[in-house]
């Protein structure tokens, strides 16, 4: 069957929808919900409420390789340092799953990765502390600073980080055709084991549709995004401010080989497909498990009881 390019990635965002995986997602959830009732329950007056974060709660998750991020927000006089803070919080998580999970520090959370039940799932949780930056204005400015495991590696040389998570979500979160793109970036990264950091093409996506009058079929947009990496991310000045702390560049994140790496990464995409437009295929494949599913019609939204389907042929392109 010869299809376009747009109908292609299209297809590959569908396949790829969390309301595949419904009633995985659902024991996420339970999960993710008891480990905040026990956070609750042992800090109690110590915390603000837990927020979710994460690609869910931007609305940028993909069905493969995905986990639910719980960022705990501590009260300023909670503890005397980051550092006590983010120990803590490992010591009793490892306290209260030590039985059910691998409990693993990582460079600003905790990992948690719940041993398989009986259908074969494995639930994996990232635990992120938090503490806010100025005595009792966590309402009105959720302003955190987070510690940074000296162990992963300082960031510029800080053993913390300043940051608003929830503006982060909500920078992205009304960005309906800017999460097309992203989404589609984290499929690209997902199934060609690329190293780029979802926030990191997150914030690229937004940067390119201010920067261009990025419109079109949706592979139109995706090229403009492209095209625009390529022609720019090399350019000095070039800055992707953090909207959680405008005092963090996140291009600091890429050395200039790196930098001329993403670029070439983009210039290559760009090239092969144009070459040959099969090679889509090998940049932005479907999820063959969903890839004949209907879906509904209310957005990113999960569905209930979804239904498997057989893989579809392989597709040429018109």
């Amino acid at each position: 069957m010869e299809i376009t390019k747009q109908e292609h990635l299209q297809n590959v965002l569908d396949s790829h929808r969390m309301a595949h995986i419904s009633e995985l997602f659902d024991k996420f959830k339970e999960k993710r919900e008891d480990v905040k009732e026990a956070l609750e329950a042992n800090y109690t007056s110590s915390i603000y409420s837990p927020i979710n974060s994460g690609s869910f709660a931007k609305y940028t998750a993909i069905n493969v390789k995905f986990d639910l991020d719980l960022v705990v927000p501590f009260k300023r006089n909670s503890f005397d340092t980051l550092e006590n803070m983010f120990n803590d919080v490992y010591e009793f998580l490892q306290e209260e799953y030590r039985d059910q999970a691998y409990i693993r520090p990582q460079k600003v959370s905790i990992g948690i990765e719940f041993y398989p039940d009986n259908d074969g799932n494995s639930i994996s949780l990232d635990i992120v502390p938090g503490r806010e930056l100025n005595q009792n204005q966590y309402f009105d400015d959720k302003k955190l600073n987070l510690y940074v495991n000296s162990t992963y590696g300082l960031l510029d040389e800080k053993s913390y980080i300043q940051t608003n998570i929830q503006a982060q979500i909500d920078h992205i979160k009304a960005r309906e055709n800017e999460r097309k793109i992203i989404r589609l970036l984290k499929i690209w990264k997902t199934h060609n084991s690329e190293k780029y950091k979802s926030f990191l093409l997150e914030l690229l996506t937004i940067k390119a549709f201010e920067k261009e009058v990025i419109s079109g079929n949706l592979w139109e947009k995706l090229k403009s995004f492209m095209t625009y990496i390529k022609d720019n991310i090399t350019k000095e000045g070039f800055t992707l401010i953090d909207p959680g702390n405008s005092g963090n560049d996140v291009m600091d994140s890429l050395n200039n080989f790196e930098r001329q790496s993403l670029s070439g990464r983009m210039d290559l995409i760009l090239k092969n497909i144009e070459n040959n437009e099969d090679n889509i295929l090998i940049y932005f494949p479907l999820n063959n498990e969903f890839a004949d599913e209907k879906n509904s019609k209310n957005g990113y939204g999960v569905k209930k009881n979804s239904n498997y389907s057989v893989p579809p042929p392989v597709q040429r392109f018109g």
